[in-house]
């Protein structure tokens, strides 16, 4: 069996050997991934393979496609989405929402959630086919809840042990690490010292850990803490999802969370991030304004709740102080909300005046009839711009895969990629364009230790994105979210033309990525 390195040794060519290639892009303007500064050059595709880059020639009649004036990368990789199940079903698994901004590979199970068989649901995306390829985290949400249900206490010894076996088999089947979302239920009510234990069974991997923290906001520098405690404890490389601060009242923390991060970097931990480049996050409405201590058990455990007089009043008045914090409603509007689609698009106080009811009373009108995902808008422009130029800080959705329908979600499913590198780097010129192209392919490849991904080098797999930088833009607004990015002219997945002049060709070249550890 050929290593990575005879492949890459074998792919690359004699000073005056002509390189056999399938499709050469000829005086492209080359930014490898490494966070280096563009090089015009060419590139040379074969099978699944990058065969030659830079200055050389070609033996045969490959394919020639004309670089000039265009940029070519490696394909984009996405650390964190939440496409494990659109990914399965027939509508969304091309995930072409995703090809349209050049990217090539999608992280999925971020924020704890997601299938803990991991063995099936590899199985499931390469059965059906799938238009990315998908990397799998475990995700500690689902294997609590398949242990203990929606229980807001310790594990006890026997069930902390099912959930390490639980860790243990998604590892064995693949998986590249372990992540948590600890703001949302089962797992809000999990010990560090819980999450340690099952960080330990990943790091016997050689996996990675990733957390959507518990607190964002005010809180936002202890809970990065406790990751850092995790990923020392364990033994294990941290990484913080969606680095923020949220809330008018943490504004300005951005500076602290880099010192913090900095000097754990300082000291010799691992540790990165990713964050998406808009000023408004999106999750569930309950996730927003309803404590966790109030969300334990089911949904007819929480109306039982909320028709008591007491634990209803208790909860109207979280309820009340959430919303006052976020402008009375007015930061927080309805993405997807089935039972009223009318409201969908709007913010909670514009629904209040003209239902002539209060925001509270929306709220609890929506948690009654099974909830709804939000867009809020929390950011500063300025924390924004000071994460986004942090060389450790990976670019990544927090979205998942779509088509256009009536929903209004975060246009981030749309647009974080041409946002990031056609609006911040190119015309904003915030960032180096070497740097945002890194940020998007060989930081993030690095972050998760693919050895054949996220750069443009002889040997590696064929995930190359071409595109206009004139035309490389997010189309999609908060009011129209359903607008796919423009400016990719071709994207290759594993070889395969998955985008040809910047049209769909349909291919699902995707694969199951599966994570080996050491000796496995």
């Amino acid at each position: 069996m050929l290593t990575l390195t005879t492949l890459m040794l074998l792919a690359l060519p004699a000073a005056d050997k002509p390189v056999e290639a399938d499709v050469v892009i000829r005086g492209a303007t080359l930014y490898d991934g490494s966070g280096k500064p563009g090089q015009v050059g060419d590139l040379a595709l074969k099978g699944d393979r990058i065969v030659a880059v830079g200055a050389f020639k070609v033996a045969g009649e490959p394919r020639v496609i004309d670089g000039k004036g265009l940029v070519a990368a490696p394909g984009f990789i996405d650390l964190h989405t939440h496409s494990d199940y659109p990914l399965q079903k027939a509508a969304t698994r091309g995930n072409l929402n995703y090809l349209m901004q050049g990217v090539s590979t999608v992280v999925t199970g971020n924020c704890g959630s997601g299938p803990t068989d991991v063995a099936a649901y590899f199985k499931a995306l390469e059965s059906g086919g799938v238009g990315s390829n998908v990397i799998h985290q475990v995700p500690h949400n689902d294997v609590r809840r398949k242990v203990m249900g929606n229980a807001n206490r310790l594990p006890t010894a026997d069930e902390l042990t099912k959930m390490e076996a639980l860790v243990d088999q998604a590892m064995k089947d693949g998986a590249w690490g372990l992540s948590t979302g600890l703001i949302y239920n089962p797992g809000t009510y999990a010990k560090t010292d819980e999450i340690i234990a099952l960080a330990r069974v990943a790091a016997r991997h050689g996996g990675f850990y990733a957390s959507h923290i518990r607190d964002e906001g005010v809180g936002v520098l202890s809970a990065i803490d406790e990751a850092l405690t995790i990923g020392r404890e364990a033994k294990l490389p941290v990484h913080i999802s969606h680095l923020k601060a949220s809330g008018r009242r943490a504004w300005g923390k951005s500076a602290d969370e880099i010192a913090l991060i900095e000097k754990a970097r300082q000291a010799g931990q691992e540790v990165t991030a990713d964050q998406y480049p808009y000023l408004a996050s999106s999750t569930s409405l309950a996730a927003t304004l309803i404590p966790p201590r109030f969300r334990e058990g089911s949904a007819k455990d929480f109306l039982a709740r909320l028709d008591d007089p007491e634990q209803g009043r208790l909860i109207r008045k979280a309820i009340e102080s959430a919303i006052d914090g976020r402008e009375g409603g007015k930061t927080i509007r309805i993405a997807r909300y089935a039972p009223k689609t009318a409201w969908q698009g709007k913010d909670l106080q514009a629904i209040a005046e003209a239902e002539k009811k209060t925001p509270v009373e929306i709220a609890v009108e929506i948690e009654r009839n099974g909830g709804a995902s939000v867009v809020n808008f929390g950011m500063s422009e300025e924390d924004v711009r000071l994460i986004m130029k942090q060389p450790w800080v990976a670019t990544a959705s927090d979205g998942g895969a779509q088509v256009p329908g009536d929903t209004v979600p975060h246009p981030r499913n749309y647009g974080t990629f041409p946002r990031k590198i056609g609006n911040y780097a190119i015309a904003d010129k915030l960032i180096p364009v070497e740097q945002a192209v890194r940020s998007a392919s060989g930081l993030p490849a690095d972050i998760l230790k693919l050895s054949d991904r996220g750069y443009l080098k002889p040997g590696y797999c064929a995930d190359v994105v071409l595109f206009d930088p004139e035309t490389y833009r997010d189309r999609a607004t908060y009011d129209k979210p359903h607008a796919y990015a423009t400016g990719v002219v071709y994207l290759w997945v594993n070889g395969k033309p998955a985008l040809e002049k910047g049209k769909s060709t349909g291919a699902l070249a995707g694969r199951a990525l599966r994570h080996k550890g050491p000796g496995e």
